[in-house]
């Protein structure tokens, strides 16, 4: 963890804390898997974390970003592999080629003013009963000065996200919390004692002891919060 206060390298630390916990990701891999198809396209890769994981199970895969130096650092990564593609994309977006199985994304419409806007594009990505897959924060008492410094205008339920998607002309198919421990521990870190994610003991001690507990509890019972929101829904068609 890291003192937030006027860190301005707050986002890129946090992006590279999270790439360090690896049980976390391997899970939030594991949610979409079964909703990607053949040719899925994800919005926001950032890294290419999820990317790279998603790329292995599938025959083609498209990777966005908007941000130009990790579109940079995407392209580096991802450009030249197999089956992989690598596109800039700015939601919400004009482009509606119809031709995915599926629009995923990770950690991305909480940072988009115009969220329904980015749900219906998405949608526009994805061919007729394709699948919109998102994964955002939850709950508006957990919003902390990291959120605010990463660039999170909410955090969601699961009663804002149905209704973001109905609007969006989707059909609901999965919807539920995930990760009930993070978000007790989010919420002491952050907004308790001030820290940020980032590569160190903490993150690492949590990913490898607290996470697999957590992971196998909730595959029994579906907890009443948690730290995030996944949501699957199809497109029209």
């Amino acid at each position: 963890m890291t003192d937030i206060n006027g860190d301005q390298r707050i986002q890129s630390e946090v992006l590279e804390g999270l790439a360090t916990a690896v049980n976390h990701r391997r899970w939030f891999v594991e949610l979409a898997l079964p909703y990607l198809g053949d040719n899925p396209i994800e919005i926001g890769s950032g890294l290419g974390d999820y990317a790279v994981e998603w790329a292995k199970h599938v025959p083609r895969f498209t990777a966005t970003e908007a941000d130009p130096d990790r579109l940079q650092r995407l392209e580096e990564r991802l450009g030249g592999r197999p089956g992989i593609e690598v596109w800039k994309m700015l939601l919400p977006t004009t482009e509606a080629t119809g031709e995915f199985s599926a629009a995923v994304s990770y950690n991305v419409l909480e940072h988009i003013e115009d969220h329904v806007g980015a749900l219906r594009s998405m949608a526009g990505l994805v061919r007729p009963g394709g699948r919109v897959i998102v994964i955002v924060p939850a709950f508006m008492f957990a919003m902390s000065a990291v959120d605010i410094a990463t660039g999170h205008i909410r955090r969601y339920t699961k009663k804002t996200m149905r209704q973001a998607m109905t609007e969006a002309g989707l059909r609901i198919e999965k919807l539920h919390y995930a990760n009930a421990l993070g978000l007790l521990g989010y919420y002491g870190a952050t907004s308790i004692f001030k820290l940020a994610p980032k590569e160190g003991p903490m993150v690492k001690l949590y990913d490898t002891l607290v996470l697999p507990v957590t992971r196998a509890a909730e595959r029994i019972v579906r907890p009443p919060f948690g730290q995030s929101v996944f949501a699957v829904a199809r497109t029209p068609g």
